[in-house]
This record gives C-alpha cells, structure tokens and sequence, in this order.
C-alpha cells in the first residue's frame, strides 16, 4: 500500500497538522516505510503463537486477604524530612 499527496494531505487535515510542500514529502515517504513495514508483520505466520495477554487469559492468581497493621512506621518516618509524634510534620496552609 502507498499513500499518495492527496492522502497525505488529507490526513495532515485530520491530525490538524500543517505540513509545507518541501515537508509533505518526507511524511510521505515515512509514512510508506511505516506502512511497508505493517505489511511485512502481518505476513508473520502466528496461528501456533498463543497470545501473552488478552480478554482469554485465566484470571489472575490473588493474595490472601489478611489484615495486617504493617509495622512499618520507622521506616516511612525515615523518608519524612521532619517529624513528630510520629506523624508526619507539613507547613502551616491556612493562615
């Protein structure tokens, strides 16, 4: 498949793009190479590929839902630059 000026222009319109004449060439010509290479994919045989992901794949596996307090509060007050009470200290909004 080839594209042609008129295509370009055309869709040049729809992408509200402005493209001179010295310019429309080159969409035209990269336009081609993206265009020839689709045609060259679609000549891959994969009817023996399954696919990797898809609306078929089996559901995902799920962790247990266990309540836990996460024990963590050293560690996120680390990356706190200030703190107190363990809580975390923020500047004064509403004056």
């Amino acid at each position: 498949m080839s594209l042609d000026q008129e295509t370009i222009k055309r869709i040049a319109t729809l992408a509200r793009l402005k493209l001179n004449d010295d310019r429309m060439s080159s969409m035209q010509q990269d336009l081609n190479h993206i265009l020839h290479f689709i045609d060259q994919l679609n000549e891959v045989e994969t009817s023996h590929v399954e696919p990797m992901a898809g609306v078929n794949t089996p559901s995902m596996p799920f962790r247990k839902d266990v309540v836990n307090d996460g024990d963590r509060v050293a560690k996120i007050m680390e990356n706190a630059p200030e703190v107190a009470c363990n809580m975390f200290v923020v500047p004064k909004v509403v004056e």
